[in-house]
């Protein structure tokens, strides 16, 4: 744990001890390299509790194309935010949303070091 907290300060909870399973197995230098990439591609939290507060001033979805789901922002879009409940949804659930997407990219993160 004291790894991750030295390569990345800035993460907490379920995401510090999810990424600190990732790095348990690395070297320092993959580490290193790990929290390089991972810095640049992470979502914050906060970043996607303000878009989701857009869409109630008519941009509804940001959120969501911020986080390449494409397809729910269009439909976010085009709709309102489904009529403002899904973007209720996604102000009550916004850590979730970054963290799935972080998840998903420290993944590809860790495959893309193994393989080199």
């Amino acid at each position: 744990m004291a790894k991750i907290l030295h390569l990345l300060p800035e993460l907490i909870g379920e995401e510090q001890a999810f990424v600190a399973g990732l790095l348990k197995n690395m070297d320092d230098e993959a580490a290193q390299q790990f929290a390089n990439i991972y810095r640049v591609r992470r979502k914050d939290p906060q970043t996607i509790l303000l878009l989701t507060l857009v869409g109630f001033l008519g941009f509804a979805g940001i959120q969501r194309f911020f986080t390449d789901q494409i397809g729910m922002g269009i439909l976010y879009l085009l709709t309102c935010g489904i009529c403002f409940i899904g973007t209720i949804v996604d102000l009550v659930n916004y850590k979730r949303i970054a963290f799935e997407y972080n998840q998903i990219h420290a993944q590809q993160i860790v495959a893309i070091l193994n393989s080199n």
